[in-house]
């Protein structure tokens, strides 16, 4: 099993369409059993997915009152599952902070090794306890990149901050977001990062909203879904390269 977080200290980056779309990718492309968790408490991707929680909060989880399998849902989709999100997690930064487990996460997702190939990691914004049980987690940190000098600045403060702290734990992978090539300073930061994958804005990633479903299950000849399936691919190689 391997884990890959989405993830940046800024918010309105394309986080959760990333997540979801690649989490689409691994199941129907590349035909793995995979697990979004949704760990914002916006549930974007419970919703994009129509995964709404039953019963038990999804914080529950954190303190062990409930196994992770017990809230999954199913999606549409072969292969795909969701732990969905709720307003509980609101809370969950000052309830691992409280219960000092600087592992929980970790050991939470080792107890999904058997049921799933590949969990993608939905997170929310900001350097919070909750991130940093994340880079203690996670094989691959994709960090969505608008290219605006604010957003890598956000990228340059993930990168210093995993070295510092996480010993290079997760290997990053800087993905540029919402790439508009008719605009001087996307045109820029792109061939100042020639190597990096980008999204493109594009009118079927606004629909998700409105199908909720990923962009590969009603536009598969889009500029957009091809570029997910490219990027899901550079990550499908990058954990190859780690296991070798």
């Amino acid at each position: 099993m391997a884990v890959i977080a989405v993830y940046n200290l800024k918010g309105g980056v394309g986080k959760t369409t990333l997540a979801v779309n690649l989490a689409w990718c691994a199941a129907q492309l590349s035909a793995r059993r995979t697990l979004l968790w949704d760990l914002d408490p916006q549930a974007g991707a419970s919703f994009l997915l129509r995964a709404a929680p039953k019963g038990e909060k999804a914080q529950s989880v954190f303190a062990r009152d409930v196994s992770p399998e017990k809230l999954v849902r199913p999606t549409a989709f072969d292969r795909l599952s969701v732990l969905p999100a709720d307003v509980s997690l609101r809370g969950l930064d000052q309830f691992l902070f409280a219960l000092g487990k600087r592992k929980r996460l970790t050991k939470l997702l080792e107890d999904l090794t058997k049921s799933y190939d590949r969990i993608v990691l939905d997170c929310p914004p900001g350097l919070t306890e909750t991130s940093e049980q994340v880079m203690r987690a996670a094989d691959i940190i994709l960090v969505p990149v608008v290219p605006s000098p604010l957003s890598q600045r956000a990228l340059e403060e993930v990168v210093h901050h995993i070295a510092q702290h996480h010993g290079g734990r997760g290997a990053i992978l800087p993905v540029f977001s919402m790439v508009d090539r008719r605009r001087a300073l996307h045109k820029a930061a792109l061939a100042d990062n020639p190597d990096w994958p980008a999204v493109p804005m594009a009118s079927a990633i606004e629909q998700m909203g409105v199908r909720r479903a990923p962009v590969g299950s009603f536009a598969a000849s889009s500029a957009a879904a091809d570029s997910f399936a490219f990027l899901w691919r550079a990550i499908e190689r990058k954990l190859a390269d780690r296991k070798a």
